[in-house]
């Protein structure tokens, strides 16, 4: 029977260095070198950071935070479905974007300190696609 993830390193710790852009093993070395490109290998201790894997987890969740904690609110005051579209739907989205924008590198960050933490690496997804080919 598959267990599930064990955490092999500090949970809190891990995430919280992921979400300053930092190397979740050493907090020293950046975790990325464009805007969202991880670095290969931290440049501070070593660790290999391209193995851990961050494809589309990360902007489901942006997706999910920014809809449900930005947008939802917004529907409780009158002025943003009151005013003409003209108005509202040029702002709303401008500011849509800008929020998505910024929160995407911090919490693909803090989702690969999370993926640290749990020693989840690019090996296993191949293993579980594996699985699907049989």
């Amino acid at each position: 029977m598959a267990r599930m993830a064990e955490i092999r390193y500090p949970l809190g710790r891990s995430v919280g260095r992921g979400l300053k852009h930092r190397c979740p093993a050493c907090g020293q070395g950046k975790l990325f070198r464009k805007y969202l490109k991880v670095v290969d290998r931290c440049g501070a201790c070593d660790a290999d950071l391209a193995r851990y894997p961050a494809d589309d987890g990360p902007a489901y969740l942006t997706i999910l935070l920014v809809g449900h904690v930005i947008i939802g609110p917004l529907f409780f005051f009158p002025i943003v479905w009151e005013s003409p579209a003209y108005l509202s739907v040029p702002i709303l989205v401008t500011a849509l974007g800008a929020v998505t924008l910024l929160a995407l590198p911090r919490i693909k960050g803090g989702w690969i300190g999370l993926m640290y933490a749990l020693g989840v690496t690019d090996r296993d997804a191949k293993l579980h696609t594996a699985d699907r080919a049989d």
